[in-house]
């Protein structure tokens, strides 16, 4: 089992992750590390062999041309994608080893618990990650088994086989920057045929800030939106777009699109910045 991850300035997040993957019963049989715009590095663990390799994108975070090509450098046929930010539970590759012999041609995704600030900067065990971090509640109360709607992937935490992710084609590289790019992947699973499955499989996202609504990412979530309504006739992220519209920055109408209006100031980006430690 390959673990993939992509990282852009996360040095302390990404040495919780492979420390956490120490952790497992069963270690990866290696793990795969996309440099995102920096310099690729050398890195080691006495577990298992790590793969840095480098993607590059003119000052915009190249996510889904990231995911790609570590899946391409990949040395195996199962596949765990973890966002840098995650520390995997102990079990969670045994779940996921589980979940994909089960159900070998389907999308496997895990629980994330979002850990309060603080946590997980310093010394750690698994045990008060799981008694501090708390489950979005969008994902709370689903037993692991259970079909989810694909509208409601997230590409935190899961898995598939190679197999699977060549035949819903990847993520589309024409998504540049934040937003979009995973819901596109499960649109084309759904079209594919590929059903996703809640997994038992857990992973702890450490705190960082973030912003409501994103007006960091806010030219890169204007033009996925676009794109993603250009090949779906739906719009993702509406109620991000909605919130641009109602502090005028857009006009938008499901109809006719968006219509830019003025980009936010970087006042107004530091204002919509939530440091209150919440985790989500």
């Amino acid at each position: 089992m390959i673990v993939l991850t992509l990282v852009h300035d996360r040095e302390r997040q990404l040495a919780n992750l492979i420390r956490g993957l120490e952790l497992a019963p069963t270690p990866p049989a290696a793990l795969v590390v996309v440099q995102m715009n920096e310099p690729a590095r050398v890195l080691h663990s006495p577990r298992f062999p790590i793969q840095v390799l480098g993607v590059e994108d003119d000052g915009i975070l190249p996510l889904a041309a990231a995911r790609n090509a570590a899946v391409a450098a990949a040395p195996g046929e199962e596949l765990v994608f973890l966002d840098v930010d995650c520390i995997p539970a102990p079990e969670l590759l045994d779940a996921y080893r589980q979940a994909l012999q089960v159900r070998p041609a389907a999308l496997h995704q895990g629980f994330v618990h979002y850990l309060p600030a603080g946590v997980a900067e310093g010394s750690w065990t698994p045990e008060a990650l799981l008694a501090t971090g708390v489950v979005h509640p969008l994902h709370r109360d689903r037993p692991a088994g259970e079909a989810i709607p694909h509208p409601l992937f997230w590409s935190l935490n899961f898995a598939c086989t190679r197999a699977t992710f060549q035949r819903i084609g990847g993520f589309d590289e024409g998504y540049r920057g934040y937003g979009g790019e995973d819901t596109d992947f499960a649109f084309r699973a759904c079209a594919a045929a590929v059903p996703v499955y809640q997994a038992e499989a857990r992973a702890f996202h450490q705190y960082h800030p973030t912003y409501h609504p994103p007006l960091n990412h806010f030219t890169s979530i204007l033009a996925n939106a676009r794109r993603f309504h250009g090949r779906w006739g739906l719009w993702p992220m509406d109620g991000w777009l909605h919130e641009f519209a109602a502090a005028g920055y857009i006009h938008f109408d499901e109809s006719r699109g968006i219509e830019e209006r003025r980009m936010p100031s970087a006042a107004e980006i530091a204002a919509c910045r939530d440091a209150s430690g919440s985790g989500f």
